[in-house]
């Protein structure tokens, strides 16, 4: 397990036990020594994640914490739907498609029509397990390390197999995005994989919902004029919108809910 891997863990395991967590269970749990344990804690103490006190640690007041993929798709449901509703419209019938790990792209692998005859390569598990019943579409599994949190495939492996293949359309998600520097994932193993999907494709598509914007995570992938197209709700700050644009985006914002005289997501 990555360090950051094992961070994750013991912020996710933090939060569940608000009393405060042992070394010597994270120690049996993670399967590391204690002394792994004892540094993982000064090192999320040192970023203001937890406070370290003997034997263990509690979860710092503000501590942020990586959502599990579960919890991510019970957030903006509606507003996830229509933005993936709008990047099924710009993918063609056939092709190769690169899917990346993450709610947002697994609601659009859930809203492929049945039409499809896309080649579908994914390094998210669930997105192969849903598209694995789909009567036209090939899945292909990257291979790799499967991180526990996000399901998402990872690793050495994984990028020597994206640096092999060439997709028509690369669309991915991203925890944070801020205009004028980028977008945003959690690791390092994440970022360099989303970087080799964005290399392989010959069109790139990023697909946020709205309150992505204005905030950033641990690891920048992309700069955003890597991207074709940035397809995200109509919750975005006008402000946000007149910016991304200014800067040359081709921004296209999804309605949830059908507005009289707009019927589809409009540019």
């Amino acid at each position: 397990m990555y360090p950051a891997e094992r961070h994750t863990a013991i912020l996710a395991a933090a939060r569940t036990h608000p009393q405060g967590v042992q070394v010597q269970q994270l120690s049996a749990e993670l399967g590391v020594t204690p002394e792994t344990v004892r540094r993982d804690l000064a090192a999320l103490e040192r970023r203001g994640l937890v406070r370290r006190r003997h034997g263990g640690a509690v979860l710092a007041p503000t501590a942020p914490f990586e959502p599990t993929l579960s919890q991510r798709t019970r957030e903006d449901a509606a507003e996830r739907r229509a933005v993936a509703l709008a990047v099924v419209r710009e993918l063609p019938d056939e092709g190769v498609l690169l899917l990346d790990s993450g709610s947002m792209t697994l609601e659009i692998a859930s809203v492929l029509p049945a039409r499809s005859a896309l080649v579908v390569v994914t390094n998210s598990l669930p997105v192969a397990a849903l598209l694995g019943g789909h009567p036209s579409i090939t899945v292909l599994a990257l291979p790799g390390e499967v991180r526990p949190v996000t399901q998402a495939v990872v690793g050495a492996w994984t990028e020597a197999r994206l640096d092999e293949l060439h997709a028509d359309v690369a669309v991915l998600g991203a925890n944070g995005v801020l205009p004028g520097r980028g977008a945003f994932t959690t690791l390092p193993e994440e970022a360099a994989v989303k970087e080799r999907m964005l290399a392989a494709a010959d069109r790139r598509i990023l697909a946020v919902t709205a309150p992505k914007f204005g905030t950033a995570s641990l690891c920048r992938f992309a700069t955003l004029d890597r991207f074709d197209r940035i397809v995200s709700d109509d919750r975005l700050d006008p402000r946000t919108a007149e910016r991304l644009r200014a800067d040359g985006t081709d921004l296209v914002l999804a309605h949830p809910r059908p507005r009289p005289g707009h019927p589809d997501p409009t540019p």
